[in-house]
């Protein structure tokens, strides 16, 4: 859906999808009900890289006390800048395999396609090809592009998380290390990211999947901000926002069950540690 319209004006493109439910049917329709997995692979592999890096980095600055001020309070500035930092670090790592995540989950069938198709026929292939054609700087294209998302997502999940936990916990609205506490500052944290984060998610996902030239070089897109811009111009502001029901139906559950169990594992190991 973030594709669909892709630098063209409101009104002048034939809509494939309305909405993410009719989205849903029309794929299943057409492409068959094992096309809405697409990219399942690659997808698991960037959450395991990426958010394996990303929160054990940020879990290892607050059990060091990098996040709290002298006098034992959470600092909403370095918990966002702790998460933004952590994001980084995950998201470079797993650019490849998220581009060609992207790549992926774009082909579909000629008369629902939208976006440029590639036609990988799966995720080590695709690595290869673009690998052999390109490079690894190939592998790469894209990264810089795609890191403000994670900046972007990462900082205000985490320090959205973190306050919400310290703000519940100063007021006692649940018992002291309830579960209750962090499913609901889970809950806080879906909104906001997928809020914050839809721009530079339909940002990054044309950025990586912009057709490129011989040497590797994007068609469309010079960079972040060339897409920003023209996609603001061109689509409006509300085409920043494409799919933002698709990303709260990914994010929204994503959010709240990975800081959820997070927080309740990292409980469970301080528990039998210390």
């Amino acid at each position: 859906m973030q594709l669909q319209g892709e630098l063209q004006a409101p009104g002048t493109y034939r809509r494939h999808y309305r909405n993410v439910f009719h989205a849903f049917i029309t794929i299943g329709k057409v492409d068959g009900l094992a096309a809405l997995q697409k990219g399942l692979a690659p997808a698991l592999l960037y959450q395991f890289l990426m958010n394996g890096v990303r929160l054990g980095t940020y879990g290892l600055a607050e059990a060091g006390g990098c996040l709290h001020t002298a006098e034992g309070t959470l600092s909403p500035v370095r918990s966002a800048a702790a998460g933004a930092l952590a994001g980084v670090m995950g998201a470079y790592l797993g650019s490849p395999i998220y581009m060609v995540k992207t790549h992926l989950q774009a082909q579909a069938a000629t008369e629902i396609a939208v976006g440029h198709q590639y036609n990988h026929q799966g995720m080590f292939q695709a690595l290869i090809k673009i690998g052999q054609k390109h490079g690894l700087v190939g592998l790469w294209r894209g990264a810089l592009g795609g890191l403000p998302r994670v900046i972007v997502g990462s900082s205000t999940q985490l320090c959205t998380f973190s306050s919400t936990k310290d703000l519940m916990t100063q007021r006692e609205i649940f018992p002291p290390q309830s579960w209750k506490v962090a499913l609901v500052a889970a809950m806080v944290s879906g909104i906001a990211v997928v809020l914050a984060m839809t721009p530079f998610d339909v940002v990054s996902t044309r950025l990586y999947n912009q057709p490129t030239d011989a040497q590797g070089k994007g068609l469309m897109y010079r960079g972040l901000l060339d897409a920003l811009l023209q996609t603001a111009r061109i689509e409006g502001i509300w085409g920043m926002y494409k799919g933002i029901g698709a990303s709260y139906f990914r994010l929204g559950p994503h959010t709240i069950l990975s800081l959820f169990f997070w927080d309740q594992l990292r409980t469970l190991y301080y528990m039998y540690t210390k």
